[in-house]
């Protein structure tokens, strides 16, 4: 059996095989843009929610349309009182809140 036999055998798995270490190669080198990815989500939603709610006085349901994403949020609380928007999802929790006419929603740290 000279060395190219499991290629030849077995094309599926070696190209399977490529492509896994690609995507591991490709993972690796943008796993600090992957760690921030879930605190993209909540902190997009709270910021995008507030300006439309409390800046532009938009009702809550078309705000709640206007932030919907694909990929779902697991908390929502709008506190009005306050103008202070809490979102979590995938597992991060990130607010924003009203500061005034000109300086609009802030995110929170």
């Amino acid at each position: 059996m000279n060395r190219h036999g499991f290629v030849r055998r077995r094309p599926f798995y070696t190209l399977l095989w490529v492509l896994l270490i690609v995507l591991f190669a490709w993972g690796w080198q943008e796993r600090v843009a992957l760690w921030a990815f879930p605190d993209i989500i909540s902190a997009y939603t709270a910021k995008e929610y507030c300006s439309c709610r409390y800046v532009m006085a938009n009702d809550v349901e078309y705000c709640h349309g206007y932030v919907k994403q694909w990929l779902p949020v697991s908390g929502f609380t709008d506190d009005a009182a306050s103008k202070r928007v809490t979102v979590s999802g995938m597992g991060r929790s990130n607010s924003a809140q009203w500061l005034g006419e000109h300086q609009g929603c802030r995110l929170n740290p």
